[in-house]
């Protein structure tokens, strides 16, 4: 008897881990995605696990909570951490890749594996059979009304918004200085310093500059996303909380002057070659032509050429915890799996962390096995334990972290300590874990 093929719907992060871990485990996977014949406002290309914000997956570390959920995945033999860590560009303590490289690679391994076949084009309903939605928080509209359909609730929002990319060589390395926080690491962050009289002016422009107007259901339904703060929002919260953010000067001196600056922009690699730079935290919703003007305000950056400006959308999120098991199955219909900001977890690595465990369901399911649940003692099972049994009434979506981690019996003021006590027992059960399968 020939085996149906579950189908994965959406080609991002989620998507593309969740059909590589179905045909892994030798079940055939038709995975969709809409890309080219259909765009997302914020896609720019037709391949697989686009990133369309930062290029960043996060700190590396396995003691910070990033770091901790990229060594689950590698030990779950992700795809997509794999090829993260293939094409790595320097960071500092973060794990960076070169956007073009990673995604044109994820597309091409896809592609040639022989229990994935490609679909291009927008799915407007949710199809019969074992299905995985990783339609990501730009669903399509049509999608988006036959998922509210189902679950018979309108979609919570917030938005998201992406930083501009600055082209190397228009950088003044006369004022930009090369260094990582506390001098740790591998010195890959370009910093452009401010005085105080030079931010207080910055400052002053960012908060009136001009921004594109939202729409009235916009306004009305919509929530900024607290990690994702557009950069002129954080201005109007006060003088000092740029330099309290994205802009604090703590950790990073001037070689070349032996001072700490007031407050400091810095630039992340784009690219292996260095010729991109990502403006960190700056988010924004401002006019193309205002990003210019007060962007070219920041010492260094004064002639800057930008191969993209910031870009701001809206995303949106089911209400998990009152849809979603923490096997990632929909309660009333145990054959329908999700994962990815759909499902309101935030970032990257937590997208292919759900794509990794519903491909595993999904999978088992298909071969007869029962779903899993992973150990809430890991950093996975942790976030979608949350997901899946937090208030529906204030849900809001969640990045990976520690504070959602069991106690572990002991108390241990020391934070990083503490952490590392955490991340011991999450690799160790999670080790445990896969050696009783």
């Amino acid at each position: 008897m020939t085996q149906q093929p579950i189908q994965v719907i959406g080609g991002g992060l989620a998507g593309t881990e969740a059909a590589w871990q179905i045909a892994q485990a030798g079940v055939p996977v038709i995975l969709h995605e809409m890309r080219p014949k259909r765009f997302s406002p914020a896609h720019h290309t037709e391949h697989l696990a686009e990133l369309v914000c930062s290029n960043s997956f996060g700190a590396m570390a396995s003691d910070r909570a990033t770091g901790l959920l990229h060594e689950e995945l590698r030990q779950l033999n992700s795809i997509v951490i794999a090829k993260a860590d293939e094409h790595a560009v320097p960071a500092g303590g973060a794990l960076a890749v070169d956007r073009g490289q990673f995604s044109q690679e994820l597309t091409e391994t896809l592609s040639q594996h022989p229990l994935v076949e490609f679909r291009r084009g927008e799915v407007p309903a949710i199809p019969e059979g074992i299905v995985v939605l990783a339609t990501g928080p730009l669903t399509s509209p049509d999608l988006a009304t036959d998922i509210r359909s189902l679950t018979g609730m309108e979609y919570l929002s917030f938005f998201d918004a992406a930083s501009p990319i600055i082209v190397g060589e228009s950088i003044n390395r006369d004022i930009a200085f090369m260094a990582s926080r506390y001098d740790k690491g591998e010195a890959a962050y370009l910093n452009c310093p401010m005085n105080k009289e030079q931010y207080l002016h910055f400052w002053s422009e960012l908060k009136q500059a001009e921004q594109t107007e939202l729409k009235d259901f916009e306004r009305e339904t919509a929530k900024f996303f607290e990690a994702c703060l557009p950069i002129e929002e954080q201005a109007l919260r006060g003088e000092d909380t740029m330099r309290f953010g994205p802009l604090k000067p703590v950790g990073l001196s001037d070689s070349r002057t032996g001072e700490r600056p007031y407050a400091v922009v810095q630039l992340r690699q784009e690219d292996k070659a260095g010729q991109l730079w990502n403006m960190v935290g700056f988010q924004t919703n401002l006019r193309w032509g205002e990003q210019k003007r007060v962007f070219r305000l920041i010492p260094g950056l004064e002639n800057a050429e930008f191969v993209r400006l910031g870009v701001m959308h809206r995303n949106t999120f089911i209400n998990a915890p009152q849809l979603m098991h923490p096997t990632l199955q929909f309660k009333q219909r145990p054959t329908l799996f999700a994962a990815g900001q759909l499902i309101g977890t935030e970032g990257y690595t937590a997208a292919a962390a759900g794509g990794c465990l519903a491909g595993i369901n999904a999978a088992r399911l298909a071969l007869g096995k029962e779903a899993l649940t992973l150990p809430p003692t890991t950093m996975m099972g942790a976030l979608f334990e949350f997901i899946s049994s937090a208030s529906p009434k204030h849900f809001q979506p969640m990045p990976p972290n520690f504070g959602i981690f069991p106690e572990l019996g002991v108390k241990i003021k020391n934070k990083q300590e503490r952490y590392g006590k955490y991340r011991d027992r999450s690799l160790t059960d999670l080790a445990n874990w896969l050696n009783n399968l």
